[in-house]
């Protein structure tokens, strides 16, 4: 993935989020601020389509983009059906997070994993996860400890989102884990 298709996520995201959402395209700079940390960890290309997939994460929430009302499913299928978008960016988008877990809870997982089957980059995976879930709405820092106790504060624990949330909170850490150790081994400073 060029890094013109990296400007063309940031252009995106932002056109979708900047306005109308903008402590969501907050949280979405911080995300991709991450991702670009990350960058040293993974090979080749892989840098660029986690900063891709960091930007354009949260698209499904922008008001023109809701048809479902789950944002991991309507971004990905606006990054697809309209966009084009690079198949692996829209995956990672359509999945990250644990989503596969949320659509459960909204009795959309057979469309989900129908439509964006998971990918097999565990690494990759876990960095998107890192990224989201180390982010704060505002766009700062913080452990994933702090954000799923922040996530359940806001939409409350017995929400669609708080049942996911405390469902997919050990896999969270785990992949927060995950890259922090395989950072550790690589030199990356976290």
């Amino acid at each position: 993935m060029a890094n013109l298709e990296v400007d063309w996520a940031y252009n995106l995201a932002g056109g979708l989020l900047a306005e109308s959402l903008p402590r969501r395209w907050a949280h979405t700079q911080g995300v991709a601020a991450c991702a670009r940390r990350l960058g040293p960890l993974l090979k080749g290309e892989k840098a660029a389509v986690l900063e891709a997939a960091a930007v354009l994460h949260d698209i499904g929430y922008a008001p023109s983009l809701v048809d479902t009302g789950f944002h991991p499913l309507d971004g990905a299928r606006h990054l697809r059906d309209v966009q084009l978008a690079p198949e692996t960016v829209v995956r990672l988008v359509a999945n990250h997070s644990f989503a596969l877990l949320e659509a459960e809870e909204r009795g959309l997982r057979s469309e989900l994993a129908g439509e964006f089957p998971l990918l097999g980059d565990p690494l990759l995976v876990d960095a998107l996860v890192y990224c989201d879930m180390t982010t704060t709405p505002d766009g700062g820092r913080t452990t994933s400890q702090e954000r799923v106790h922040e996530i359940l504060g806001r939409y409350g624990e017995d929400s669609v989102v708080g049942r996911f949330i405390r469902r997919a909170a050990p896999a969270i850490h785990g992949s927060v884990e995950r890259v922090r150790a395989a950072a550790v081994e690589a030199g990356v400073v976290l």
